[in-house]
């Protein structure tokens, strides 16, 4: 008998779904009821994905004390728009919310009570719910690369090229994860067998545990409650080629009960030609929100990466126009085809192919731009930590700096910058002060380094004509 558990704060992956109207639901037999929805979001923009509920599923979402997740209640027919959302990496129905578990002292009497709890918990809307939803997902059609080793969400590594993706190992305390990759419609297949009686479900738990004052460890607490879990449904537990994944997240006092609506993470939705690292989509999205694109804007990445930023602005504020850029071939030729591959996908589906961007080579500190010719500037630049150094920020900082506010519109144009060298940052800032305003700063955790989202307006100074402009 196998578990999961770790002390990580991870979250299940997530995959798309197509949408379906309410007669399809109902023909299901599954009368609307209303749920929790949980959702793991990048860790800095639980606001910006609280936004986004409202926005697109019209229901309020609160904000957890463990950050990077946010819950929203919704009706069965609606399943399909959670799907839908831009913003969150992984998602899973509530079975029960506890705001002020009190653990036991003794690590026994703790893991006996979580034993005793897997009988008493009301499971039947959540079971009805994750059935419905593999239904959903078996009507989109085939579709590969479920159950991927699982991270924390904002678990990110460092690109050549300044861009990020979450392609870190897991953490050393965590036990095997999936590494065989599981269809969804096999899945959906799963479920409806098990639900015939040919065959009893595969399940894994996994605990996610924050806190200092427990007196237990997350893999005894996934084990204890697992085996609970195993003896009240019967289940076959199977760490790998699992239908139905258990979660048990702890944060403190604050524990939650959930089952996985998602096998593939959101984050991965855009990329196909991965560097050594690539920014999460989710992230992307998170960052684009900020700026607030309008249409016929002018939209420049001039650190692209492997594209990451302008994919995810084409596709969800595809009436401005993008601009992608990088000094090195390799990230070029990756952005190139991951334009690419997503516009053979679109076209596959029946969907507008064309994406409105072009991608150029250029050097960073002298752009083959037009002064005053861009609305947005967004990118993401070197941290000095595993791509370029600290050093070589303390030169190219201020220089692109300046140069970003060369082409950019006075009075009018803003940039999004995300940085871990806030250092560096602040002394290029005071350096070209006339140029650029600061306005806002999202605390962002970056694989486990403190980084900042910076929001920066133009001032009205046309180029040329101050103090900052002379750069030697």
């Amino acid at each position: 008998m196998s578990y999961q558990g770790d002390g990580a704060d991870q979250g299940p992956e997530t995959a798309g779904a197509s949408p379906c109207s309410c007669a399809e639901s109902e023909a299901n037999g599954v009368d609307a009821i209303t749920v929790t929805i949980g959702a793991t979001v990048p860790t800095g923009f639980e606001v910006t994905a609280a936004e986004e509920v409202k926005e697109k599923i019209g229901v309020e979402a609160t904000i957890s004390k463990d950050r990077g997740r946010i819950y929203f209640p919704i009706t069965t027919d609606k399943l399909f728009q959670v799907h839908l959302l831009r913003s969150v990496d992984n998602l899973f129905v509530v079975v029960e919310e506890y705001n002020h578990y009190q653990f036991k002292e003794s690590k026994e009497e703790t893991l006996m009570e979580l034993q005793q709890l897997a009988s008493k918990l009301p499971w039947t809307n959540a079971l009805e719910v994750w059935k419905l939803n593999g239904s959903l997902k078996k009507r989109r059609g085939h579709r590969k690369g479920g159950n991927a080793a699982r991270g924390k969400p904002d678990t990110e590594a460092r690109d050549e090229t300044g861009s990020e993706m979450e392609q870190q190992p897991p953490p050393a305390d965590t036990t095997a994860a999936s590494e065989d990759q599981m269809e969804v419609e096999a899945c959906a297949q799963a479920s409806d067998g098990a639900a015939s009686g040919t065959r009893p479900l595969k399940f894994r738990v996994t605990c996610n545990r924050a806190g200092d004052k427990h007196s237990f460890s997350s893999n005894e607490a996934a084990r204890d409650f697992g085996g609970a879990v195993q003896e009240f449904f019967q289940w076959k537990a199977d760490m790998t080629k699992f239908d139905i994944e258990v979660l048990l997240n702890i944060h403190n006092e604050e524990m939650v009960i959930g089952i996985a609506l998602t096998e593939e993470s959101l984050h991965r939705r855009n990329i196909s030609h991965f560097g050594p690292t690539t920014l999460r989509s989710t992230l992307c999205y998170g960052m684009l929100r900020l700026c607030k694109p309008q249409p016929s804007d002018i939209i420049l990445d001039p650190m692209c990466g492997t594209g990451a930023i302008p994919l995810e602005g084409a596709i969800e504020f595809s009436s401005s126009f993008y601009i992608a850029g990088d000094n090195n071939d390799m990230a070029v030729n990756r952005t190139v085809n991951n334009v690419c591959h997503m516009q053979k996908r679109r076209a596959e589906k029946g969907r507008v192919s064309g994406l409105p961007i072009d991608t150029v080579r250029w050097d960073l500190c002298s752009l083959p731009v037009r002064t005053s010719s861009v609305d947005i500037i967004i990118t993401d630049m070197p941290f000095g930590k595993r791509m370029g150094s600290r050093k070589k920020n303390w030169d190219l900082y201020p220089s692109c700096l300046r140069e970003m506010a060369r082409v950019c519109r006075p009075g009018s144009g803003k940039a999004i910058l995300l940085t871990q060298d806030k250092k560096c940052f602040s002394k290029a800032m005071r350096s070209i002060e006339g140029l650029w305003r600061r306005l806002h700063t999202v605390w962002v955790n970056v694989g486990g380094l403190h980084a900042g989202v910076y929001l920066l307006k133009r001032t009205e100074a046309a180029f040329g004509q101050t103090p900052e402009d002379v750069y030697e």
